[in-house]
């Protein structure tokens, strides 16, 4: 039987399935490859008038612009640092809350817990960053707290660049521990009990049990987790920044992100966003590749 033949056939038994998938199939091209050609701004000056075939071809001037500005340097700390902090400490504490949450016993304190966890993540970025304006306020509750355990000066915590990285990452955490846990809390459900029993009846204690069953029985999710993160460690949830962050605070708040959006929308300097963009992808999608190479190669798990 001829391919096309093979083809024809299932789909002819399948039609509805392939009906189905039409939706996904076009939002996909449209919204994701025909938006490709747009890379070729970032190698023009581009202008919104002149068009694709219009502007003027500049080859890597925005790249040279962009490596040789002054904030380069600046930008790219900030978007390392905020991603290693969600990486090597955000992810830790969701994996330590998903095992804390299996080992509850008692249900309808668990599904409370489980669920007052998951209700940040459903919040809009805008409200989400309304109350943390409100809280860190000069009045606002974090900073009582904060000026009564600790001493520090009175002040709006978000006119101080130093404060930023550490109220980005628990924003970052209280949203989203509870919904980055559920895959956890899944891989955990499927780990067997006749091993438990096995460990217990020779003597582990419960945190013996998590170390040598749970989290080795886990660890396939933990580095295919760990591989997606590194593949995204350029980017970072800039819609909050973006809502949070103000001139004050640009050396520690601005990451390639903001500053994209900024240079784009604000100064609509079309081909040096661009290029800024395309670097940031590359740059994700090298990351993407070697980890999970590396991964592959380490402990034979690999997202492909």
């Amino acid at each position: 039987m001829k391919v096309g033949d093979s083809w024809k056939r299932d789909f002819m038994m399948n039609w509805s399935v392939y009906l189905l998938f039409l939706p996904v199939f076009a939002f996909f091209i449209v919204f994701a490859y025909l938006p490709m050609f747009g890379v070729v701004m970032a190698f023009q000056d581009f202008s919104a008038v002149r068009g694709f075939f219009g502007s003027t071809f500049v080859g890597f001037q925005n790249f040279i612009e962009f490596f040789s500005g002054p904030n380069f340097l600046t930008i790219l700390r900030n978007t390392l640092v905020i991603s290693m902090m969600g990486l090597f400490l955000g992810m830790p504490i969701t994996i330590a809350f998903a095992l804390m949450l299996n080992e509850l016993t008692f249900l309808p304190f668990k599904r409370t817990v489980q669920t007052i966890s998951y209700m940040p993540y459903f919040v809009s970025a805008v409200v989400i960053a309304g109350l943390v304006i409100e809280f860190v306020s000069s009045n606002g509750i974090i900073t009582n707290l904060l000026v009564t355990v600790f001493g520090i000066k009175r002040e709006n915590l978000l006119l101080n660049a130093s404060y930023f990285w550490g109220l980005n990452f628990f924003t970052d955490l209280w949203q989203g521990l509870g919904y980055g846990a559920i895959i956890y809390i899944a891989a955990i459900s499927g780990v067997s009990q006749e091993q438990h029993e096995a460990a217990a009846i020779d003597g582990a204690t419960r945190l013996r049990r998590i170390w040598h069953v749970t989290l080795p029985a886990i660890r396939p999710t933990i580095v295919t987790m760990l591989v997606l993160r590194l593949g995204m460690i350029m980017t970072v949830g800039f819609d909050r920044i973006l809502l949070l962050y103000n001139p004050s605070i640009y050396s520690t708040a601005d990451v390639i992100a903001t500053h994209v959006t900024r240079m784009g929308i604000e100064r609509m300097q079309y081909g040096y966003s661009a290029a800024v963009g395309l670097f940031n992808s590359v740059i994700g999608t090298f990351l993407l590749i070697t980890s999970n190479y590396i991964s592959r190669k380490v402990s034979e798990t690999s997202i492909y």
